[in-house]
């Protein structure tokens, strides 16, 4: 039930990341967005081993307000 150009890119252990989208274009840039989002996870770790997990009410407000029924962000 997950639409996948919600999710256009996933890190798996021990392989590079996978990515998708309409266009090569596209993947080749969620790729670059995905390795960066993985660089800074990193190095927050690095700082502060204690970080925690985002809290899923924030992770749905943000992904809701692209994605969702009253979807007001990003492009149509």
């Amino acid at each position: 039930g997950i639409n996948p150009l919600h999710f256009p890119g996933v890190l798996l252990p021990h392989h590079g990341p996978f990515t998708w989208g309409k266009t090569g274009e596209s993947a080749v840039n969620t790729a670059i967005a995905l390795e960066e989002t993985a660089r800074m996870a990193f190095l927050s770790l690095q700082i502060h081993p204690d970080t925690g997990t985002t809290p899923r009410s924030q992770l749905d407000k943000h992904f809701l307000r692209k994605h969702g029924p009253g979807a007001y962000y990003g492009q149509k």
